[in-house]
């Protein structure tokens, strides 16, 4: 096979690999399997119509065509011609697929299902990728432009993800460029002959090339960069939002439902279950209202077949201030009261939505970036996120009785309100289950109280996790409404639907109950504490709130007069938490035994429960033995500065050994006596002096080895302004230096060791908290020393590992071959 084919293989291979970050959007792994045959089949045009020696632009409509008719054959219209060959319907089917794909888009969170027009988006766009690479790399010659369209791949993601994009993906397509780039060196090698090192040395054919090697090597330092930098740089997380837009967790996070796009798209089917048994904390809060409602930041108001969606935000900056429903005059006959929050948002906590109470007038610590949508009440931002934001806002809160709320008239039907929120797909079962629920209601909170009453366990609902998948025939709300098991979203998107069958405005809420964990005055919500429930627009009130949910199976569950809790025996107080009857365990409620979403404290957990056991758990033993490794690691160069200090402190020579000659000494001569007092002498003073050097470093005065000892002394008492005692100690110890280097007799009786600690003292008086902190927890000359030692270990390593390598060179078998090419 001629390099040009085997280039063209390569690329084709190569835009496989770069398609990589799809498998981030796609539920299965069916538009891989579409498009390793679409791209195949363009790759073998290509070695087909090169091997028959087409032009250029022939090859290149050889590939066009090959993709035509792979696309006509994958996605049908039924007109085709020997089902093969596309006719004018053909391209009209294709245009409706790009026109399904969009809505699809619109419709679904990543990641996605099989749906028809996003695979034929998919392979179709994998397809022309592969042909201009091939074009680039094989015709043109040009494989780093290549990375142009291979890098148009790897922005989907880019564009669809709001938070992090995974690593791993982009890897893989890197891996696939360089791969690109490789083969095509390797054939211009191929074409050009030989090869020659830097220096001009012939490189054999089986010798390694210098060049190739370091050419690589800056590849791998700059894929290595490219993956740890969005690594190291914090990314958005919106793990709620996704949990919440498809079929995730009912009053937490991390249900096993696909996640979302930043929108919140809350689907009527809803069928995951909550898994998620991790707390985490998201929104600290603190209100001086003393019955807070839900903290709400989103809403769901677009009924389809298939559930509740939402629509994408649209308002006015904060700066330009917040609508009143006071000022307004549409709400008259609510009573309002003003109150304050502040919200603090953790680092886990990253949304486009800011949570606040409804209705929020005014806001405080939320920059240019953020917008006021007053038809949905929602502040939103298409710019940044509320991760670690901490805000303030003041809002009002309406409080209502039935009989308040009995007083709301009926919207005219061309009324926009409910125009737009009664819109709901015709499903029979539903029709009658409204009309004999609301039969004999006269006003519209009759009817929506009515509705209300019905998701109660008196009627059979309960709180579950796993929900029936609909029968063939059977809409999703009908077999919610048959099965009466499901969570919060199920119930919230049930009623609002049944309320809209009944001429009412109705929508879905998002946000977070009150919380049952308080730290002083706030309120701790987690991922525990998500939640949805409905709102329903009476006349002359606004959206007023209505929970269906089961409100022993929510944490933090909150209910009011005018929508009380329907399954307690006592009537609930105002406003109030919810409770189970008297005498009932609080674990004993609909589904509370397969629910991990309830507090530990609150009993939800089984008696078995590891967690509810005495004694630390897991988590806590292996966190206790991380921070217990850390704070070892950490002192250990504290304790190797203290051990060197004190080795060099220590005097184990002995002060005078006298050897005598072997008889009597001869006449005339004298007693030969062998003393080691000066040699001690010499090597204390040179101990003392690399603990004062050591000591410069920690401290950090700068050491310069050209200089003289006592050149030394006299620039560390100026520089670090030593005065008195640590002055004349540190001058001690460069005399004693000096002398042990350069005289005949040692300086000795000197208290070189009462001297090292007068100027570390002094250093200490002088220097800065952080230089102190420093020079006893993490030393410098301790960490100096580690660091040049590993350089030279390194560096034999290396010499090691080339003198390794030369002798295998050196001795390689091949070089015994008879006629070997020089």
């Amino acid at each position: 096979m001629t390099g040009r084919r085997r280039l063209g293989l390569v690329a084709a291979a190569a835009t496989l690999l770069a398609a990589a970050p799809l498998s981030a959007i796609f539920d299965t792994w069916t538009w891989l399997l579409e498009c390793i045959l679409a791209v195949g089949l363009v790759a073998g045009a290509a070695v087909l119509t090169r091997t028959l020696r087409f032009p250029s632009w022939a090859q290149a409509l050889g590939m066009v065509v090959v993709l035509l008719l792979t696309l006509t054959w994958m996605f049908p219209s039924g007109d085709e011609l020997l089902s093969l060959i596309p006719s004018p319907a053909t391209f009209e089917h294709f245009g409706a697929l790009f026109s399904d794909a969009g809505n699809d888009t619109r419709s679904y969170g990543v990641p996605v299902p099989d749906r028809e027009g996003l695979l034929f988006v998919a392979v179709f766009g994998i397809g022309a990728v592969a042909i201009a690479v091939d074009l680039l790399t094989v015709v043109a010659r040009k494989p780093a432009l290549a990375g142009l369209p291979m890098l148009a791949i790897y922005s989907v993601p880019v564009a669809v993800y709001v938070d992090s994009v995974p690593v791993l993906p982009f890897i893989v397509g890197a891996t696939g460029f360089l791969w690109l780039l490789v083969a095509d060196n390797v054939d211009r090698v191929r074409r050009f002959g030989r090869r020659f090192t830097g220096d001009g040395r012939d490189v054999d054919v089986w010798e390694p090339s210098p060049l190739a090697a370091a050419g690589r090597r800056l590849a791998v330092i700059g894929v290595a960069t490219a993956v740890l930098l969005p690594v190291i740089v914090p990314g958005l997380n919106t793990g709620l939002l996704n949990s919440l837009t498809q079929a995730g967790s009912g009053n937490g996070t991390g249900g096993s439902g696909k996640g979302g796009t930043g929108r919140i798209n809350l689907f009527a089917s809803l069928s995951g279950q909550l898994n998620q048994t991790q707390v985490t904390n998201y929104v600290r809060v603190t209100t001086n209202e003393p019955d807070p409602f839900y903290l709400r930041f989103g809403v769901a108001d677009v009924l389809s077949s298939d559930g509740f969606s939402n629509r994408t935000p649209n308002g006015q900056p904060l700066s330009r201030g917040l609508y009143d429903p006071r000022e307004s005059g549409t709400t008259a006959g609510a009573q309002y009261r003003q109150y304050h929050a502040e919200v603090e948002i953790t680092k886990d906590f990253g949304q486009t939505l800011a949570p606040v109470y409804a209705t929020a007038i005014d806001t405080d610590g939320l920059d240019g970036a953020w917008s006021y949508d007053p038809n949905t009440q929602v502040v939103y931002s298409n710019r940044t996120t509320t991760k670690e934001k901490k805000y303030s806002f003041d809002y009002v809160r309406a409080k209502y009785t039935p009989a308040e709320l009995r007083s709301a008239e009926a919207l005219p039907r061309d009324n926009p309100l409910r125009t737009q929120f009664t819109t709901v797909p015709q499903d029979a079962k539903v029709e009658k289950l409204v009309d004999d629920l609301t039969k004999g209601e006269r006003t519209e909170y009759d009817k929506v109280a009515a509705i209300y009453r019905y998701f109660s366990r008196d009627n059979g609902f309960t709180y579950s996790l796993q929900t029936a998948d609909p029968e063939a025939g059977a809409s999703v709300i009908t077999t919610f409404l048959e099965g009466k098991a499901g969570y919060c979203q199920q119930y919230a998107a049930a009623m609002a639907w049944m309320v809209r069958e009944a001429g009412i405005p109705a929508r879905v809420a998002f946000g977070f109950t009150r919380g049952s964990t308080r730290d002083g005055d706030a309120y701790v919500l987690t991922n525990r504490n998500a939640h949805a429930w409905t709102e329903v627009y009476l006349d002359g009130f606004g959206w007023v709130p209505f929970d269906a949910t089961p409100a022993a199976a929510v944490v933090g569950s909150t209910r009011s007069d005018w929508a009380p809790d329907t399954d307690a025996v006592e009537t609930a107080s105002p406003t109030s938490t919810a409770t189970v009857a008297p005498g009932t365990d609080a674990s004993a409620g609909p589904g509370a035994a397969e629910r991990p979403d309830r507090d530990v404290d609150a009993g939800a957990q089984g008696l078995n429960d590891p967690a509810n056991q005495s004694g630390p758990s897991t988590t806590a033993l292996l966190t206790a033995g991380i921070i217990a490794l850390v704070l070892v690691l950490l002192a250990v160069p504290a304790l190797r500065r203290v051990l060197v200090r004190r080795r060099r402190h220590a005097a184990t020579a002995p002060k005078t050994t006298v050897t005598a000659a072997t008889g009597p000494a001869p006449p005339g001569t004298r007693e030969v006596v062998v003393t080691t007092e000066a040699v001690r002498a010499r090597e204390d003073a040179h101990a003392a002096w690399d603990e004062l050097v050591d000591t410069m470093i920690d401290y950090r005065v700068p050491v310069d080895p050209t200089e003289t000892p006592r050149h030394t002394a006299q620039r560390l008492v100026r520089e670090a302004d030593l005065t008195d005692t640590p002055a004349e100690s540190a001058t001690l110890l460069g005399r004693a230096e000096e002398r042990a280097r350069y005289a005949r007799q040692p300086l000795q009786g000197g208290e070189l060791t009462a001297a090292l600690n007068q100027v570390r003292k002094g250093l200490a008086r002088t220097a800065t908290k952080r230089t102190r902190f420093a020079a006893v927890v993490l030393p410098p000359s301790v960490l100096l020393r580690w660091r040049l030692g590993m350089g030279d270990t390194s560096a034999r390593w290396v010499g090691s590992f080339s003198r390794g390598r030369d002798l295998l060179v050196r001795f390689s078998p091949r070089r015994l071959l008879a006629n070997r090419a020089r």
